[in-house]
């Protein structure tokens, strides 16, 4: 039995999916499978899964796609590993990752069953290399977080304060993960942040201050899609959300904060005003803001710039307001 099952679920990435795999095979710690969830693709994956020799690459397939959440589903209820670990088909690992993780593990008592660490985000083109900076600025909190632990760790990530990114950087006890129910397959958003938050009712989780996962920027979901699933994720969370937020982390006004932005880039200045007028702005986060809204305002067409300037207006506003009364 291996020690590490590395999960990766996919769906028509032929193009990015060996790069997925040949990073979790070339792991410096060689006790492991990789189980690939092959969820319904139509294009060349299964032809490219089928290429590989290594005895440790196992291939499992859905015969229609039924999303990412239930592929991991699928991945854990099928590995043999003591931990699992999981990887997107288009983000990757550098070499040292899984050995880095079990290493902070075995450093810390019984109590602590699962780790995930940095990640390094990469785009394409000058934009992209712009995007990266400010994806690299804005992943750091307005204060200092708890990186790590138990319950405290709870309100990190619920203000978004803490970004675990389990989907590529988490590695967990199998057994857990089994007990909790694997990830929530109603999400089509937060499922990382709330499987997290599960795995806290069980134990404690460690953090590795190295950037071991490079993150490939991917589309966002419609600004329906993510409020849909933002309303689920605090609704199923709502304990936690009142305790912390009387504890002084702002958990809404970020929420706001993140609705806003998503609303904006679609072009729905509506929406996005109006949670943009309940939404705590550091000023960190106002180029971020402006971005979305100027994004937004090339979806529409001469009628709607006035929408869009007013919109602008009504930021700037927000952000005056908002931005020198920041929680937690």
């Amino acid at each position: 039995m291996p020690k590490v099952t590395v999960i990766i679920p996919t769906y028509n990435r032929a193009e990015t999916l060996p790069r997925a795999v040949d990073s979790a095979l070339d792991q410096t710690f060689e006790d492991l499978e990789v189980l690939v969830v092959d969820d319904g693709s139509t294009d060349e994956t299964r032809e490219l899964l089928d290429s590989y020799s290594d005895p440790r690459v196992r291939t499992i397939a859905h015969e229609t796609n039924r999303g990412a959440n239930v592929a991991r589903n699928t991945g854990i209820e099928n590995a043999r590993g003591e931990y699992v670990a999981f990887l997107d088909s288009d983000d990757e690992w550098y070499p040292g990752k899984v050995s880095r993780q079990l290493t902070a593990l075995d450093a810390k008592g019984s109590d602590w069953i699962a780790a995930y660490c940095d990640t390094e985000i990469r785009t394409s083109g000058s934009s992209g290399r712009l995007r990266s900076l400010a994806a690299g600025v804005l992943a750091r909190a307005d204060v200092d977080p708890r990186m790590e632990g138990g319950e405290q760790l709870v309100g990190e990530i619920l203000a978004g304060n803490v970004h675990p990114g389990a989907g590529s950087t988490l590695l967990v006890r199998t057994d857990v993960a089994r007990e909790i129910g694997g990830f929530d397959e109603t999400l089509d958003r937060f499922q990382d942040p709330e499987f997290v938050l599960q795995i806290l009712d069980e134990g404690k989780v460690a953090y590795v201050d190295e950037p071991l996962v490079v993150r490939l920027e991917t589309g966002t979901p419609a600004a329906e899609t993510v409020a849909a699933a933002d309303e689920r994720y605090l609704r199923k969370n709502a304990d936690a959300v009142e305790t912390f937020e009387r504890r002084g982390y702002d958990i809404m006004g970020r929420h706001h904060l993140i609705l806003a932005k998503r609303y904006f880039e679609d072009g729905q200045f509506y929406h996005g005003t109006n949670h943009a007028r309940r939404a705590t702005v550091p000023p960190r986060h106002c180029p971020g803001l402006l971005w979305a809204v100027i994004a937004g305002v090339g979806r529409q067409d001469r009628k709607s710039l006035a929408i869009a300037a007013s919109a602008v207006g009504l930021v700037v506003a927000a952000v005056a307001i908002r931005g020198s009364s920041n929680g937690r």
